[in-house]
């Protein structure tokens, strides 16, 4: 659905980040150079951000 602003492991602060990675992926870069480069360096932040899939385009007809 919509990335959580959150982390929900740590707490820091992703939401923020999602635009520039969904981007730079779409242009081709690889997730692990895009993540460094971004200043996520835990794990647990990294996956919030591979693993998000982006549904809201496919529920807004339903409401």
């Amino acid at each position: 659905m919509i990335i959580p602003v959150r982390c929900f492991t740590c707490g820091a602060t992703i939401g923020d980040k999602w635009d520039e990675f969904k981007k730079k992926i779409e242009e081709g870069g690889k997730p692990g150079k895009v993540l460094d480069d971004l200043g996520v360096k835990r794990w647990c932040c990294r996956r919030m951000l591979i693993s998000h899939i982006d549904l809201i385009e496919d529920f807004l007809p339903f409401t």
